[in-house]
């Protein structure tokens, strides 16, 4: 299963925008609202817990400065990576869209399709206003 969210304009150059996405307590402020639960665990790896969901381990997996961050889930349960890209702007600012992609059964794909697509969304977004 693979997912986008969408590309949104982040006031800082790549190298900034890189910076922060490979600091993994930052991405506690870019967690959607319904965040219950943040910890991190060391320098690549924290844990999450959205509403209604388990708790979720990421860790950094590889990254290509200053245009891109790969993360992935520790747990082989639920195998997935959540991908940044990142593109400069002539004004000086970034591009940055997140993907999603992951390898599930069917019926897996169809329950948690939706609130992935929410969740990488609100990710995006709440980059977005980084400042």
């Amino acid at each position: 299963m693979n997912l986008e969210s969408t590309t949104v304009i982040v006031n800082k150059n790549p190298e900034e925008v890189f910076a922060f996405l490979t600091k993994v307590e930052n991405f506690e402020q870019l967690m959607p609202e319904s965040k219950q639960n943040f910890e991190k665990i060391n320098e690549s790896r924290f844990l999450f817990q959205l509403k209604g969901m388990p708790e979720i381990v990421l860790e950094q997996k590889e990254h290509t400065p200053p245009t891109q961050v790969v993360l992935g889930a520790a747990s082989k349960k639920l195998p997935f990576t959540l991908i940044a890209d990142i593109t400069a702007t002539p004004e000086g600012k970034s591009e940055t869209k997140l993907k999603f992609e992951g390898e599930f059964n069917a019926m897996m794909a169809m329950m948690i399709k939706n609130p992935i697509q929410n969740f990488i969304n609100a990710l995006a977004e709440n980059l977005g206003k980084v400042s």
